[in-house]
């Protein structure tokens, strides 16, 4: 197993971080992995695919997909003990997954954090003693502006031209009405125009909500793993502090148990439909985080022993049943809100910022102490996402670090690249904080980091693990590093379902491509596409072209080409731990450099 490079080894080498306990591991992976879409997504498309009759085809492809990818990108941090770029030193021909991963990343931090400085905005306005969005008096409404629908004085057809509430509104009016809340929404905080070609001018309050987050982020992150390690025990424990309240108040509700009721009521007919494949496929791979390469940073940063077969399986269950109990939170309050607004459920619920921005604050606002609530929720929403962007900052800057090794020692190597990391993003973040900027926002969305760049890169993950190194001697690997064999399925699904399953939802989601739209009634144009494409293809290229430039700069036959660069670069560690000739290696103790040079020695 030794008969690879051996990198890294010697009295330069540095001894890479660890977590002080391995319960910071745990509460970091929770932290970047439970986020916005368990809270908003997840409860969006049980009730778009049919309520309970989701968590069938949710449930198989998390033991399928999830949890095979999920141990797979945790485990080859561990063994490799190497951020996203050098952790494919196990093939190193296709190195290009780790630039794919930093790429997608990238996009992430970049757009993700929108979200939470709009968060901010919000919970900064909600210390007021009337919430600005409850009220139809602000200089940013219109005149279709209503605060209480009366749509139960308007079900007579013959009083439709009778006045309905102080509004000087007649039912015929109704359907073009707006509730103060979207306007707040659209008219305050976006200001947005009418298209991707009207960028406009920039919100000076937005900027500065945005510089906020990002020097919070910056100052969480700039020590290691040692301090966001300490931080997300609360940022990734608060929020389910505030999701029980939440339920508390949420079940009291008049009309909490229609909505609960068609959250998990299944209608199997749903189940016929290939669509409902597909979103459970996209939702797990995104709240699993798989593909960005943040877990295999994580990951790098444990014991070298580590039991993380175990670690795995608790924080998948973690996951999905933070989405499962997150679903009776959003759907007490909806069916709360459906009462109020006497309409059916489905027209209150929308997906994505939609949901963050409109319906909840609308609900925050028809309770009691409404201001307490919204401080209090919007608090939760900003907790949720900074942790994600801890760990997503955390793992682009562990891949950029560890293409210089110690001979590139400065003292404040870290704080300067995180600074660069958040400074970059933050000048490109200036293009959605314009009145055009939730069209930018919406286009990083939907092609950057989608459903199909993270199937794609989990498609090669599971190729080059499997097929390139070999499943089972990575399988061996695994149990040198926790001490047994995980259960056979690992391997079968490595090898053969995952990326079938990878591959198909894929291929579905080309072959039924559509154009992206706005709240489906802007169409993007076409330059927009193209973008929007250069985003996808700017990672999703990374594998092949990667792989081409390698083989093509690579001496003699192809077939020593392919066994020159299909053999691992191994690390100082492997040989510590792995050596099969040295019997002293387990009575000495690893890390220093004495050590380190006489087992290279002995190796060589």
């Amino acid at each position: 197993n030794l008969s690879g490079v051996v990198n890294g080894v010697g009295p330069g080498y540095q001894e890479r971080e660890t977590w002080t306990r391995q319960m910071d591991f745990i509460m970091s992976c929770v932290g970047f992995a439970v986020g916005l879409g368990n809270v908003w997504r997840f409860p969006y498309l049980c009730y778009k695919n049919g309520g309970g009759v989701f968590l069938i085809p949710y449930l198989l492809i998390v033991f399928v997909g999830g949890i095979p990818i999920f141990f797979l990108e945790i485990s080859l941090g561990q063994f490799m003990k190497a951020g996203s770029i050098n952790v494919w030193n196990i093939a190193p021909l296709f190195k290009g997954l780790g630039y794919a991963s930093m790429v997608i990343v990238f996009f992430c931090n970049t757009y993700y954090i929108m979200v939470l400085a709009w968060g901010f905005y919000y919970l900064i306005k909600s210390f007021t003693a009337t919430l600005p969005w409850s009220s139809c008096n602000n200089e940013w409404n219109t005149p279709s502006c209503i605060e209480i629908f009366h749509h139960q004085d308007c079900k007579n057809a013959s009083f439709a031209n009778i006045t309905v509430g102080s509004s000087n509104m007649t039912c015929a009016d109704l359907a073009d009405a707006r509730s103060p809340i979207i306007e707040f929404w659209e008219n305050k905080v976006l200001s947005i125009s009418s298209g991707l070609d009207e960028p406009g001018k920039m919100n000076w309050e937005l900027i500065l909500c945005l510089m906020a987050v990002w020097v919070l982020v910056y100052f969480c992150v700039w020590k290691g793993v040692k301090s966001t390690g300490k931080i997300v025990y609360f940022t990734a424990t608060f929020p389910y502090v505030v999701l029980i309240i939440l339920l508390v108040r949420g079940v009291t509700l008049p009309g909490a148990y229609d909505g609960i009721m068609y959250y998990i009521k299944p209608d199997w007919s749903k189940l016929e439909e290939a669509q409902v494949w597909i979103d459970a496929g996209t939702q797990i791979f995104f709240s699993y985080a798989i593909g960005l390469g943040a877990l295999t940073a994580l990951g790098s940063y444990n014991r070298f022993n580590n039991d993380c077969y175990k670690d795995a399986f608790i924080l998948a269950l973690i996951n999905s049943g933070t989405s499962f109990f997150a679903g009776f939170v959003v759907f007490s309050i909806l069916g709360f809100m459906a009462a109020e607004q006497g309409v059916d459920i489905s027209q209150v619920a929308e997906s994505g910022p939609g949901l963050a921005f409109i319906a909840y604050p609308k609900a925050v606002s028809l309770m009691p102490v409404a201001p307490l609530w919204a401080a209090l929720f919007f608090f939760m929403l900003l907790l949720l996402g900074l942790d994600s962007q801890f760990v997503g900052v955390e793992g682009f800057v562990t891949g950029i670090l560890d293409l210089f090794p110690g001979k590139y020692y400065h003292r404040y190597k870290r704080e300067i690249a995180v600074a660069i990391c958040c400074l970059l993003c933050f000048i490109i973040d200036l293009s959605m904080v314009t009145q055009g900027g939730m069209y930018v926002f919406q286009l990083f969305d939907y092609y950057s980091a989608s459903g199909m760049t993270l199937l794609w890169q989990a498609f090669w993950e599971c190729i080059v693990v499997a097929w390139v190194y070999g499943a089972d001697r990575f399988m061996d690997d695994v149990a040198r590093m926790i001490g047994y064999r995980p259960f056979p399925w690992m391997k079968w699904c490595w090898s053969f379902i995952t990326p079938c399953v990878c591959m198909g939802i894929f291929l579905f989601h080309l072959v039924n491509y559509k154009p992206l739209t706005y709240n489906n009634v802007y169409v993007y144009p076409w330059w927009g596409e193209v973008i929007g494409w250069c985003l996808a293809l700017s990672s999703m290229l990374c594998i092949p072209v990667s792989l081409l430039y390698k083989l093509f700069r690579a001496k003699g036959t192809f077939k020593e080409r392919w066994a020159h660069l299909t053999t691992p670069v191994w690390g100082a560690h492997h040989l510590e731990y792995m050596a099969p000739d040295i019997k002293s290696l387990s009575s000495m103790s690893p890390g220093t450099d004495d050590n380190k040079v006489i087992i290279f020695e002995s190796v060589m």
